[in-house]
């Protein structure tokens, strides 16, 4: 089996499209579907069911998916280490994260760490914390950041960020204008909540429950899976919601949003940097965590 038709089929499985997985690996549509059909001839068995317009891995495709994965990231740590034997730093870093972490923490960090190294390539996967975690452990990714924690023996866990929460609201709002209000006030207004997995709502419900409260207790008017659509759905006025303070300060400054502290709670959360335990890291994915712990 050839890295180039392995690479292939890898992005059809993570992109579920051929046409985005050729623009991914610089080839044209017709050479990546030619590498699975070779990959199929080869094993003998269908790796990848094409229904119309989507692609649907066979159970013999997730199985060669999940060694695929394994040898190019070690023929990527092979290459890596070969360079820093050289005395240059390059290659590829693939990093899970949620929401927050990915949009307004690690781009910056990333673009110092490559002033230094500027042959680094990062890849950042913005999803939940159960599905990084699991990535993580089984190879896909190296490093994840996830606001949450639970038992997981085979993950370390190194607390990295921190990030506070505020409620969000809009400027007109009657209490637009206090600096702090009450959880009863909460209670009391129509609330956009996030996704079940979200961090931002884990937080919330947590104070709900120090108070014999829950969330159906709240007048949910929405739930809404992304940061971006509950600010938006703040600003048209459908409710409020509890959201990170690096997310909403820019339309605070624009006066698109305002906030209020939550009388008596201070709502922060931490960010957790986990990896695979007894899993060596890629030369680039340990230099990163070096650079972010220095």
């Amino acid at each position: 089996m050839e890295i180039r038709k392995l690479e292939a089929f890898c992005k059809v499985v993570e992109l579920k499209s051929f046409t985005r997985a050729a623009e991914a690996v610089l080839l044209s549509q017709p050479t990546v579907s030619g590498h699975i059909r070779n990959l199929e001839n080869e094993l003998g068995e269908k790796l990848i069911n094409r229904l119309d317009r989507e692609v649907e891995t066979t159970p013999v495709g997730k199985i060669l998916y999940g060694y695929a994965s394994k040898i190019l990231q070690i023929r990527q740590e092979a290459l890596q280490a070969i360079k820093q034997y050289g005395g240059k730093l390059a290659g590829q870093i693939k990093v899970g994260c949620g929401t927050i972490p990915g949009t307004y923490i690690l781009p910056e960090l990333i673009s110092q760490f490559r002033d230094e190294h500027p042959s680094i390539r990062a890849v950042l996967r913005i999803t939940g914390s159960k599905i990084i975690a699991g990535e993580v452990l089984d190879g896909q990714l190296e490093l994840g950041f996830v606001g949450a924690r639970w038992e997981e023996k085979k993950l370390a866990w190194v607390e990295m960020f921190s990030d506070e929460l505020t409620l969000a609201l809009y400027p007109d709002h009657p209490l637009a204008g206090c600096k702090e209000i009450t959880l009863r006030d909460v209670m009391s207004l129509p609330f956009i909540l996030r996704e079940p997995e979200s961090g931002t709502r884990k937080v919330f419900s947590k104070i709900l429950e120090r108070e014999g409260l829950k969330e159906n207790d709240l007048d949910v008017v929405a739930e809404i899976g992304t940061t971006a659509a509950v600010k938006e759905a703040i600003k048209a006025g459908i409710g409020i919601s509890t959201l990170s303070k690096r997310a909403v300060r820019d339309d605070v400054d624009c006066g698109r949003l305002t906030t209020v502290s939550l009388k008596g709670y201070d709502m922060y959360r931490p960010f957790y940097l986990i990896q695979r335990k007894n899993r060596d890291l890629s030369p680039v994915a340990s230099a990163f965590v070096s650079y972010l712990t220095a």
